[in-house]
């Protein structure tokens, strides 16, 4: 799992270089489309009897692959085109507690008062993130376009998992997964088109095609099956605390290779999320709704 959140955080560093290169739902389409080749025989292959989805279940499915997939990671790169990629991951990095709000408004899940400090942490993190430091930032949006793009994000992808819930027993994650994949390649395919993807293809280098790559079999591939690997393995509580080191990688990365400069308040906020983030999953160790999301916890 250290070595699977080091993919992770690579992903933030690659999209990052992709965007500079390709339109936002073009890079959506060729991720997905070359992880969706990947996966689909995989799928197959473990799942040999339970692949096919019950025709019943294909609109949750739907719904799935363009909150989680589409939504999410189309709003992703739009982030990654105004903001960087350190304050990308450290928003992304509170999609848990972001969840667990979703999960009481939606399915009636309470939340205590220490999960309501925990959540609180969290967000004031997000906060000095996107304000570095200086609250009189927040009153001009234009000049944060990039991170409450990924906020909206954020949203998208614990929709996925709260949404997920009741067909995580249902389906293996790799089924869901791979389905997600699925529509949202069939989704961005149409705009992948509107934006003469086809008429940019010649000027697109080297750089920008090993950015695509990388995310696809790195980031979505060997990073979801090493998940799946390591909750069989050590379970999923465990599990679960690795990805907070994400944010960490991100920032060592995005410094050495995209020379983003690490302030101070990007280590505070990076602390402070992921102090958050660990205290909340921690204390819902256990309840049904992190046992019923087990599994269903979209690829970065």
């Amino acid at each position: 799992m250290t070595v699977t959140a080091l993919f992770w955080a690579g992903a933030f560093v690659a999209g990052k270089i992709g965007v500079q290169e390709f339109p936002p739902f073009s890079l959506t389409f060729i991720r997905f489309f070359l992880a969706t080749s990947i996966l689909f025989p995989i799928m197959v292959k473990l799942e040999p009897n339970s692949w096919k989805p019950a025709r019943r279940d294909i609109p949750i499915i739907v719904l799935l692959g363009m909150t989680g997939m589409f939504g999410y990671h189309v709003l992703f790169f739009l982030a990654l085109k105004y903001t960087t990629a350190i304050n990308t991951s450290l928003i992304s990095a509170t999609s848990p507690v972001i969840t667990t709000l979703l999960a009481c408004l939606l399915v009636g899940e309470t939340l205590s008062p220490k999960r309501i400090v925990a959540v609180s942490m969290a967000f004031a993190g997000v906060l000095l993130t996107i304000s570095d430091g200086n609250l009189n930032i927040l009153s001009n949006i234009s000049l944060r376009a990039g991170d409450f793009l990924m906020i909206a994000a954020s949203l998208c992808k614990a929709a996925y998992i709260v949404a997920s819930r009741r067909f995580s027993r249902n389906y293996s994650p790799i089924v869901l997964t791979t389905y997600s994949f699925l529509v949202c390649v069939i989704a961005s395919a149409p705009i992948m088109l509107a934006e003469d993807f086809l008429g940019r293809l010649p000027k697109i280098t080297l750089q920008g095609w090993a950015s695509v790559a990388y995310m696809a079999v790195f980031a979505s591939c060997i990073g979801y099956l090493a998940q799946q690997f390591a909750i069989r393995s050590i379970g999923a509580a465990k599990t679960t605390a690795f990805e907070n080191l994400v944010p960490v990688f991100t920032i060592v990365l995005s410094s050495v290779i995209l020379f983003e400069k690490v302030t101070m308040i990007k280590v505070v906020s990076a602390v402070v999320i992921i102090a958050g983030v660990y205290w909340n999953s921690t204390l819902s160790h256990g309840t049904s709704t992190e046992k019923a999301l087990i599994g269903a916890k979209p690829v970065t």
